[in-house]
């Protein structure tokens, strides 16, 4: 073997035994690697996980929870107390709240704004296949004889058709309300971008959705007559009252 290497292990271990450290006691206190990860043997890096996180995400969502639940009814109840209060300090943030409370969104003027900027109306809900009627002039929603007028009740008319018809918008507009009403049963509102609403009752079944957006003369349901119900309610309101749908469209057709 050679001169040199035999020196040099001896002068190591000299230094060894001069420090107190013997061969067994260096090979103890040698750092054990950690096994290779399963990515490490193919040349990636290892993935780590931590067992903690998932812990934090659900106290995260908790806490979450928690503080718009208190935010929600710290909210709640400062809105009953300032309609509730008489101060006239007051009197205009009451004016406010109750005016926002009591008044309907106006959807259709907003998604009208959005399609005049944008050149699109605006998504509400997700857009599907859409039947639209022929008839493109303003028209009643429905084909048949007028069975009940708007002097009669004030409110709207009965149009009774012969056979199983497509209901149509009066206009363009956002559905605000689209289901079981106590006095028409099946009945379709149409807000529309003039502030005015189109309701369409007695349906036998419904095409569109809360929200949605529909088009002029768009069918939104349709009517089966039969001996409980022969008659499609309709009414538009404007300015919060009751005009008479025939002279709507009447006038519509002069102009």
């Amino acid at each position: 073997m050679n001169p040199r290497i035999n020196k040099v292990r001896k002068s190591i271990s000299a230094r060894k035994r001069s420090r107190g450290i013997s061969n067994s006691d260096s090979n103890k206190n040698s750092f054990t690697p950690f096994p290779l990860e399963e990515e490490e043997k193919h040349g990636y890096f290892p993935i780590f996980t931590d067992s903690g996180t998932p812990k934090r995400n659900k106290s995260r969502l908790v806490s979450g929870f928690i503080l718009k639940g208190i935010l929600s009814s710290i909210l709640f109840l400062g809105t009953a107390l300032l309609l509730q209060t008489h101060s006239e300090v007051l009197q205009k943030p009451k004016i406010v709240a109750s005016s926002l409370l009591t008044n309907e969104f106006p959807f259709a003027k907003v998604n009208q704004w959005y399609q005049d900027t944008l050149g699109e109306p605006l998504a509400l809900t997700p857009k599907g296949d859409k039947e639209i009627s022929k008839n493109s002039t303003l028209a009643l929603p429905v084909s048949g004889n007028i069975s009940e007028s708007f002097q009669s009740n004030g409110e709207g008319v009965l149009i009774s058709p012969d056979e199983p018809s497509a209901i149509s918008v009066l206009r363009e507009g956002v559905i605000i309300f689209a289901g079981n009403d106590p006095e028409t049963n099946k009945t379709i509102v149409v807000q529309h971008a003039d502030g005015s609403k189109s309701t369409y009752g007695f349906l036998s079944s419904m095409n569109v959705h809360l929200y949605e957006f529909v088009d002029d003369n768009q069918v939104i349901g349709k009517f089966v007559p039969s001996n409980a119900s022969k008659s499609v309610y309709f009414a538009i309101e404007k300015n919060e009252e009751y005009v008479d749908p025939v002279q709507v469209i009447e006038v519509n057709d002069r102009s």
